[in-house]
């Protein structure tokens, strides 16, 4: 994969961080999105992959290495999205204050940037459905999609 695309991909996943600050902070119908633990952890993702390809664009003797923490980093988002996607189809296994709350709120990032990391929502909370779909399934959907392309890329030879 050449550097351009890299730098596409590190920005289609900072834009995805942003819409979700931008649902945080402005809302949707009404609702504001507050970002619950599983929510942070997920954002984490997408900036984990979003920083390791614009890494992989710009240092390309380490192209590889960095391509492999985007392949991670998104296997990593596809499970937590895929954990929140399954507590929204079962609430009743959700308690009220997960104590991940309390524990992603300590970090420095959290208490530094609480706009973008701190947890605020409940992990099983029912939000209005944009274009059909909670946000936890887009993020599943964008998570799968990307992992997708990573591997495929990953594994295909490079043409020189």
């Amino acid at each position: 994969m050449n550097s351009t695309r890299y730098l596409y991909i590190s920005l289609f996943s900072l834009g995805l961080v942003v819409f979700a600050v931008i649902l945080q902070q402005v809302g949707y119908q009404g609702v504001n999105f507050l970002p619950c633990p599983l929510c942070i952890l997920q954002r984490v993702g997408y900036l984990g992959i979003a920083i390791s390809c614009f890494l992989a664009a710009g240092i390309t003797p380490l192209r590889k290495l960095f391509h492999g923490l985007a392949v991670l980093f998104a296997g990593y988002g596809l499970s937590v999205a895929a954990r929140q996607v399954w507590l929204l189809s079962h609430p009743e296994i959700s308690c009220g204050i997960d104590p991940l709350e309390t524990w992603i709120n300590q970090f420095q990032l959290a208490q530094g940037l609480p706009w973008l990391f701190k947890a605020d929502g409940l992990c099983s909370a029912k939000l209005p459905a944009i274009l059909g779909l909670q946000v936890p399934e887009w993020s599943l959907f964008w998570f799968a999609v990307l992992l997708f392309v990573l591997l495929i890329t990953f594994f295909r030879k490079s043409r020189s």
